[in-house]
């Protein structure tokens, strides 16, 4: 009974995902998970991709050896011929090719309690049949070492890779990660 629902909240996470990265017309950007980043008119602490002060989950602990998520949340979309396509500062692209370490939260894309491939988040994973943010709000990881799975914060790094056409949606990649302490 237990292997056919982590199989059917896999499924959903998987299609949550999709329906959360799809272009969707001109719909606003999501605010930043960091205090302080939200666009003006939007109150920090509201809407997905912010960490709720109703979370059972503490938010991610200040760190400075790791990206902030108010630089990669930072996107802008610009109009393209297969729909809204992301558009990145310059400060988001020197980031490309290069090794980076990113702190968040694991969304793991297989059951087990170990991960090779996941979904790093600014914000917890409190739904399991919710994504907690948008294509900005989430890094793809793959890691040449299983990580443990966890619901706290983890680090990871790896090359990081910026992501102007990917077709599943996603902006952002890490490849050959590995945990970090």
């Amino acid at each position: 009974m237990f292997k056919k629902r982590a199989w059917y909240g896999v499924g959903v996470c998987w299609l949550g995902l999709l329906l959360a990265v799809l272009p969707m017309g001109g719909l606003a950007q999501l605010s930043s998970p960091v205090p302080g980043g939200a666009p003006a008119g939007i109150p920090s602490g509201t809407g997905p991709g912010v960490h709720s002060p109703n979370s059972p989950f503490k938010p991610l602990p200040q760190r400075t050896d790791v990206v902030p998520w108010s630089l990669l949340t930072a996107v802008k979309l610009r109009d393209g011929a297969k729909g809204p396509r992301p558009r990145f500062n310059p400060e988001q692209q020197a980031l490309n090719g290069k090794v980076q370490r990113i702190q968040g939260f694991m969304m793991p894309l297989e059951p087990g309690e170990r991960q090779k491939h996941f979904l790093l988040s600014s914000v917890p994973l409190t739904c399991s049949f919710c994504v907690p943010g948008g294509p900005e709000s989430m890094v793809e990881v793959t890691t040449s070492s299983a990580v443990k799975y966890t619901m706290e914060p983890v680090v990871v790094e790896g090359k990081f890779s910026v992501l102007t056409d990917d077709p599943y949606g996603l902006y952002y990649r890490i490849t050959d990660g590995t945990g970090v302490k």
